[in-house]
């Protein structure tokens, strides 16, 4: 076990090499449509690659979430064949939100023998969900 200062300490080391090794600007929380982000997620027992919608206003989220669900074929086929859907996701901090997501299971942060799979799985997922993202960008937000 790590003490949470380790804790803390290896995942930023895991976050500055993801950023050299593979060096670009991603959009995440710059998508310019309020309460819709793109996210990386690593943890101790998985990572993914989340587009999360988290408006305070249930029906704003429904209304992005049946947005994508109606995308969900051309994702599939287009981008992210193994990609996720969850209109009640339920976060850590018990909050829950829309999300859809790709993830990659048996892989931990605290693990560096896992750090190159999962960097390659989030660079290759994120610039894939990111795509669909700007294609369909004008769909998602009207």
């Amino acid at each position: 076990m790590f003490s949470k200062e380790e804790s803390k300490k290896i995942r930023q080391e895991f976050w500055i090499r993801f950023g050299k090794q593979y060096p670009r600007k991603w959009l995440l929380y710059n998508t310019k449509i309020k309460d819709v982000s793109l996210k990386f997620t690593f943890t101790t027992k998985k990572a993914q690659v989340s587009m999360d919608i988290e408006p305070y206003d249930e029906v704003i989220r429904a209304y992005y979430y049946d947005k994508l669900l109606s995308l969900k074929n051309s994702i599939k086929t287009e981008y992210l064949e193994h990609i996720i859907f969850d209109d009640q996701y339920l976060l850590d901090n018990g909050k829950v939100i829309s999300r859809i997501y790709v993830e990659e299971q048996n892989v931990s942060v605290h693990n560096k023998d896992t750090w190159d799979k999962t960097m390659h799985f989030l660079n290759d997922r994120m610039s894939k969900l990111e795509a669909f993202f700007v294609e369909y960008k004008d769909f998602i937000s009207q």
